[in-house]
């Protein structure tokens, strides 16, 4: 299952990370963010133990969707090391985020 980020715990669980982060910032009334969920969920679990997956609700945590420039949703964006490395607008397919991961 994906994990829940948001303003205090993303410093920890994204920025400082020892792994590769896929972060989904959604809303709950995005039409196009309910497309992904199934998506971003099977992620979490392949990706388990390779990586971290998780979301932020932008209309909940403003401050980081501010800050990561994020102007439409569903904004996929993976970091590693902390720093933005890969950024996805709009719906994927499961296979176009596992290559960059």
């Amino acid at each position: 299952m994906e994990l829940k980020f948001n303003l205090e715990n993303f410093e920890k669980e994204v920025l400082n990370a020892n792994e590769t982060v896929l972060v989904d910032f959604y809303a709950d009334w995005c039409g196009p963010c309910k497309m992904m969920a199934p998506i971003i969920g099977e992620l979490a679990t392949e990706l388990h133990g390779k990586g971290k997956v998780g979301k932020i609700n932008i209309d909940e945590n403003q401050e980081l969707a501010i800050k990561y420039n994020v102007m439409s949703i569903p904004t996929l964006i993976i970091f590693k090391d902390g720093k933005e490395v890969k950024r996805f607008v709009g719906v994927r397919d499961k296979s176009e985020l596992l290559k960059e991961f």
